[in-house]
């Protein structure tokens, strides 16, 4: 929540929360110069003989004046505010205030330009949702489909252990669905996490068959979803040593991967190689992730704005065919998971392509 106008003065602001120019001074201000107008006026009629009714001409000429000077100064600013409420009425929140004064109507400009950038926020922030719940839900999706066409098609039969394949989609489709609207509290980092043991080696072997799975489906389907449709990029697994453990959300883990895989094999060159590595961190229970492509790799200058939201990078064009340039938001939603586990997510210097490495804290020490 954002503080108000007077939360917002600095210690260095000198009136300390006092008006020296508030509207009822000027007010004040203003009587006091009609009276005096009037007053000397009518002294002067009394010394030079001047006929009273060519003083009472002046004088009120004179404060008339005075008064639409004043009134211009409170009114003016009056519209400008009234128009850009108009316009955030009317979903433009680009327009703002001028804060040039120090009275009461000042106060009142930094108050709607304070909200003018909390509802830009929040309709950013609910595009960003949509945009969020999407990308997510498409994976799951995907390889559900996959299932049942393959099904149909008679390529699988529907044994049992395609029907498991079948039925763990559709769980973490309904997973998903009950856990994406945490997404809107992103910036609080009050989502929940549900971590516990698990090993390495046959979750990412899991991770990456769906991959391929997703990937063969994609392929057949003409669509703008921003997922990659390369086949002819070959995923490859490296665990040390294979008994590795960690102890972490697997559910988060999976969205931190399966993306990381997505924008790796986008950028591939035809036939290249996606690597995911992973290795026992310094704590009890960690995990350091890898994932390494053959692509034209991230400039250096570019680093620090990967992991933005609707970021496509500086590459001109998709590398290979089958993909396209994507939504921008798989690393967004990787680097989220990660923060939310406590670890860190990063480019790293690579002599080939793209590496990006994934730190995960494990278990708590004892000390904290």
């Amino acid at each position: 929540m954002s503080d108000g106008p007077a939360a917002r003065r600095g210690p260095g602001d000198p009136w300390g929360g006092v008006r020296p120019f508030s509207i009822k001074t000027k007010l004040g201000v203003l009587v006091v110069i009609s009276v005096l107008i009037t007053t000397g006026l009518s002294m002067i009629a009394v010394r030079t003989a001047t006929e009273l009714r060519f003083i009472t001409v002046f004088s009120m000429i004179a404060t008339l004046l005075i008064t639409q000077f004043v009134a211009h100064s409170l009114t003016a600013p009056l519209d400008e505010m009234n128009a850009v409420a108009r316009s955030i009425s009317h979903g433009d929140y680009s327009r703002r205030v001028r804060e040039n004064r120090r009275d009461e109507l000042g106060d009142l400009a930094e108050t709607i330009n304070v909200m003018a950038d909390e509802l830009e926020t929040q309709d950013r922030q609910r595009k960003e949702l949509v945009a969020n719940v999407s990308h997510e839900l498409r994976t799951p999706i995907a390889g559900l489909r996959a299932v049942l066409e393959n099904i149909v098609d008679g390529v699988t039969e529907a044994d049992p252990e395609t029907m498991r394949t079948a039925l763990k989609q559709t769980e973490r489709l309904g997973r998903l669905v009950d856990t994406l609207m945490d997404l809107s509290r992103l910036d609080n980092g009050v989502v929940p996490l549900k971590k516990r043991r698990f090993e390495v080696w046959p979750y990412l072997s899991g991770v990456l068959k769906e991959a391929n799975m997703v990937a063969s489906t994609r392929a057949g389907i003409a669509s703008g979803s921003g997922g990659h449709t390369r086949t002819d990029v070959h995923l490859t697994l490296d665990v040390s040593p294979p008994e590795l453990t960690a102890h972490a959300d697997p559910e988060r883990i999976h969205q931190v991967v399966a993306n990381l895989i997505d924008n790796a094999v986008k950028h591939s060159p035809p036939h290249g190689r996606v690597t995911v590595k992973a290795r026992r961190g310094e704590r009890p229970e960690s995990l350091e992730l890898e994932v390494l492509d053959e692509g034209p790799g991230i400039p250096k200058s570019q680093w620090h704005r990967v992991f933005e939201r609707f970021n496509r990078g500086a590459v001109p064009a998709p590398h290979g065919p089958g993909s396209d340039g994507g939504t921008g938001l798989g690393l967004a939603i990787a680097r989220w998971a990660v923060d939310l586990h406590g670890g860190r997510i990063g480019v790293a210097e690579s002599a080939r392509g793209c590496r990006i490495l994934v730190t995960l804290p494990g278990e708590p020490s004892a000390s904290s």
